[in-house]
């Protein structure tokens, strides 16, 4: 059974820092691309960032380039987002996905979605 479960969302200030986990479970991480998507209220769903199975190769939304680290643990099977600097314009809800071997930016190619964690920030 092919499974995600996102974990570690919370209220933080601005300026605070998070750390989200995403746990697989029934498949290996070892060749599987892992996104990081998210919505805010009122907005479309939008990639955040992803890494590639294989060479592990990263990417990033702009907006978060130089505040949010991503991370993989493939002995543990588990894809880890480091979110720095926190601003309100981060709020949403977070989900990671799974797809076969490399990141792309389309929703509808990442066939596996865990349920979502939900990110505050607010003063």
């Amino acid at each position: 059974q092919m499974q995600l479960v996102e974990s570690g969302g919370g209220l933080v200030q601005p300026g605070g820092s998070l750390r989200l986990s995403c746990a697989a479970s029934g498949f290996s991480l070892d060749y599987y691309a892992i996104g990081w998507f998210r919505q805010a209220p009122g907005k479309e769903r939008e990639g955040v960032s992803c890494i590639s199975g294989g060479d592990g190769s990263t990417n990033y939304l702009d907006s978060v380039k130089g505040r949010f680290t991503i991370s993989g643990d493939n002995a543990e099977n588990t894809v880890y987002l480091q979110m720095n600097n926190l601003e309100p314009e981060d709020t949403a809800v977070y989900y990671c996905a799974a797809r076969s071997a490399f990141c792309v930016p389309q929703e509808a190619f990442y066939p596996a979605w865990g349920q979502g964690t939900q990110v505050t920030v607010s003063s």
